[in-house]
């Protein structure tokens, strides 16, 4: 193991442990009819077992004890690998020595230690330095782990054990059942509910490794003295897709009913590990965590990373058990004594479940106008009988898309929120919300506040954008005289450019396939220049050109992390409830954004995806575009999480939108002094991202919209947090945001 990997799995491993001895120490909650003690003892038990199991996977998979050296380790005496498995050079954007013309050539890097989830080969995941296999393991339990530090500070605090709803919240008191029965308080039912989640988080860990490992183990039977598949893949995943899905099904039936064993045997035999968990959630658990992983490197390909991979599914499968149970305590009421959500159940949960849930269930039940609006768009003119049936399929596709959207939203989902508010109606409850700020006008001109803010962003963009293409296009034209030499043009590295537009063409950035595609008729026009005006049209765009942005694809990314700051400070500051919810509209208006773009959906295709393609990087190769999933997810988090503090609220805008920017642009200008060989970040750029938030911070406290805190313990963990930025190469968008959300919880800052 090279020295950053090593590093990020003890910062990794030492995290969980520290937030194992926090819960374990935690002060004994007050007013409760259940001992907690117990509980936390087979809690504690399960973390240790698993980072007792990472550490053993670690060392099976980085040490000689797996076998003998297989080809692909790295030798200093030896030769470079040049299996396609090897990753020989840095490739994207980053910061530092990497991107300077008189950087060193970075070293070789095996991926022969790299794990996979059963019946995947490497191609279905997102180039990167390592798996990323403990950042799929940890990261669950950490968050969960401190959701439930969050209910013991709670529940041992007179002020807030009956009510643990953070103060400046303008929200209805969270929903209990009046079912009759000796019901359990607020603080019990959300104490109990977190205990559940860290049980969960575990259980999907436990599958997790089950996949690696039985990926390792079936490779093995495969596999000839450890020499990989000369061709990239693995020899034990078998070319067919369909034996490809009947293996998984049988994969994932065979450790569905492991776990379903063991949760009945546990018991049997006095142990409390993952007593939490009722036998149907533990099914259920297991069986859509699988399948959340066969979507996500199926559809989703090259967009994760195996680590990636596991964070993001469990994150959908918490979400799924949370709607379970919620339906689950208004059909039978009197069967159970509490809500078990994992958040408390104020309408603002119900409203995330219905907004993010109900847009992926959107997708999935009008798949077929998807697949064949793509299918449609991606065929050339000249192949079809009908050229002139092909945009009118298209128009109907897209219309009967939209119809089905509107359906499932105003019927299904709207139908099921209204049950769920106890029969009140989401969209008069949404509207009378909107009114019931500090003062009326409040909420609504925040809300104008961020839609000005956003339309003058992407309308500013987007006609810069455009005014660039032309003229990158004329300059094409006056250096590249030839047709042939036209099509030759490279597309931007870093950007698998096979994405299509509603013209039905691949979209690369350059003129000709726009003009190609039907997008931008001038442009031949302005191409077709006479020779004697070489001279002329040179001076022409030379003075255009001081009028067209000149910003660097980091540059033009950095500014949308900028704009979350602006748009999003005084929004938490002044309604974090409100601001809750909003972020989970815009989550849900992303996805059906995505939708559009993928699936070129008439007639906004062409032009999402040609927005999106200028602001892409290596880590968007994927099918999917998520940069701005994970940008809205990162600041959205400590709000969704309900964080106890204003300050701890802050935690993803100012990571992001300030650490992560300023720790860019500052690595790309000054840095000089790499952490390790293997990865442009330099120790500049560190210093930057943990200066700059704790400075922030403190600009929180100055102006009142924060509360005091310890400088002392906030900058430690801000040191820390850039530390894992910059050896970590999972996307820190994902990352970053809960690893210091998590620390700050669990350090009483």
């Amino acid at each position: 193991m090279d020295s950053r990997q090593l590093a990020e799995s003890v910062l990794l491993l030492g995290t969980l442990l520290y937030a194992t001895l926090k819960i374990k120490t935690a002060p004994d909650p007050i007013d409760v009819r259940f001992d907690t003690a117990d509980y936390l003892v087979w809690t504690c038990t399960e973390l240790l077992v698993l980072i007792c199991g990472c550490i053993s996977y670690m060392i099976w998979t980085h040490t000689t004890l797996s076998g003998p050296a297989v080809e692909g380790d790295i030798d200093p005496n030896s030769p470079p690998v040049t299996s396609p498995l090897t990753r020989t050079s840095f490739e994207g954007p980053g910061r530092g020595l990497a991107q300077r013309p008189w950087a060193p050539r970075l070293p070789e890097r095996s991926k022969a230690d790299f794990g996979f989830i059963f019946m995947s080969v490497p191609k279905n995941y997102r180039d990167s330095l390592d798996d990323g296999v403990l950042t799929g393991l940890l990261f669950g339990p950490l968050i969960a782990t401190s959701l439930l530090y969050i209910s013991l500070r709670s529940a041992s605090n007179p002020e807030t054990a009956a009510n643990p709803l953070p103060a400046a919240w303008r929200i209805e008191p969270p929903a209990t059942l009046g079912n009759g029965l000796d019901a359990y308080s607020v603080s019990e039912a959300i104490l109990l509910s977190r205990l559940s989640v860290v049980d969960l988080a575990t259980l999907c860990s436990f599958i997790h490794l089950l996949h690696v490992c039985g990926s390792w183990w079936w490779e093995s039977r495969f596999t000839v003295g450890g020499t990989p598949s000369p061709d990239g893949e693995r020899r034990s995943v078998p070319r067919s897709e369909g034996r490809r899905g009947w293996y998984y099904v049988l994969f994932t039936m065979a450790t569905t009913l492991l776990a379903f064993a063991l949760r009945i045997a546990f018991p049997y035999f006095g142990c409390g590990i993952w007593q939490n968990l009722n036998i149907l959630e533990a099914v259920v658990a297991a069986l859509f965590y699988q399948f959340a992983q066969y979507v996500v490197i199926r559809l989703a390909h090259r967009g994760f990373t195996l680590g990636e991979t596991g964070l993001v599914c469990f994150g959908g499968t918490s979400l799924l058990m949370e709607l379970l149970n919620v339906t689950i305590a208004r059909i039978w009421p009197v069967t159970t004594t509490y809500i078990k959500t994992y958040r408390l159940p104020t309408p603002l949960l119900i409203f995330q479940i219905a907004l993010v849930g109900g847009s992926f269930l959107v997708g999935f039940a009008l798949a077929p106008f998807l697949v064949l609006s793509r299918h449609i768009a991606r065929r050339p003119v000249r192949r079809l009988r009908h050229p002139e049936e092909k945009n009118r399929q298209r128009r109907f596709l897209a219309l009967g898309f939209y119809i089905g959207a509107f359906l499932i939203v105003f019927g299904l989902i709207g139908v099921w929120a209204r049950w769920c508010l106890g029969k009140r109606d989401p969209w008069v409850w949404a509207a009378f919300y909107l009114l019931e700020g500090r003062k009326p006008w409040s909420r609504p001109a925040l809300l104008a506040y961020w839609g000005v803010l956003g339309l003058l962003s992407v309308a500013g963009w987007n006609r810069q954008l455009a005014r660039s293409r032309r003229y990158r296009s004329m300059n094409e034209a006056l250096t590249v005289p030839g047709a042939a030499e036209r099509e030759a043009i490279a597309p931007p590295s870093g950007r698998d450019t096979s994405g299509t537009a509603s013209g039905g063409e691949t979209v690369p950035s350059v003129a000709p396939s726009l003009n190609q595609i039907g997008l931008f008729p001038n442009v031949a026009q302005l191409t077709q220049l006479p020779n004697g005006a070489s001279s002329v049209a040179t001076d022409i765009l030379d003075a255009a050109d001081k009028h067209v942005p000149t910003l660097r694809l980091n540059a033009r990314r950095k500014f949308f992390h900028a704009l979350a700051v602006v748009m999003f400070v005084p929004g938490i500051a002044l309604d974090p409830a409100f601001t809750h919810l909003a972020f989970n509209v815009a989550f849900a208006l992303f996805i059906f954004a995505e939708y559009v773009r993928y699936f070129a959906l008439y007639p906004f295709g062409a032009s999402v995806h040609l927005f999106m393609n200028e602001f892409l990087d290596s880590k968007d190769s994927g099918t999917a575009i998520l940069s701005h999933f994970y940008l809205l997810t990162g600041c959205a988090n400590a709000l969704w999480f309900e964080a106890p503090s204003q300050l701890i609220s802050y935690t993803g805008v100012l990571v992001l939108g300030i650490g992560d920017a300023l720790a860019s642009i500052v690595g790309k200008r000054i840095g000089i002094h790499r952490w390790t060989p293997l990865t442009p970040k330099t120790t500049e750029g560190t210093a930057a991202f943990a200066s700059s938030v704790v400075l922030a911070a403190w600009l929180l406290r100055l102006f009142g919209i924060a509360e005091p805190f310890s400088t002392v313990r906030y900058t430690i963990i801000a040191a820390i947090s850039a530390v894992l930025e910059a050896l970590s190469d999972q996307n820190d968008n994902l990352t970053l945001p809960l690893y210091m959300w998590s620390l700050l919880v669990l350090s009483d800052v």
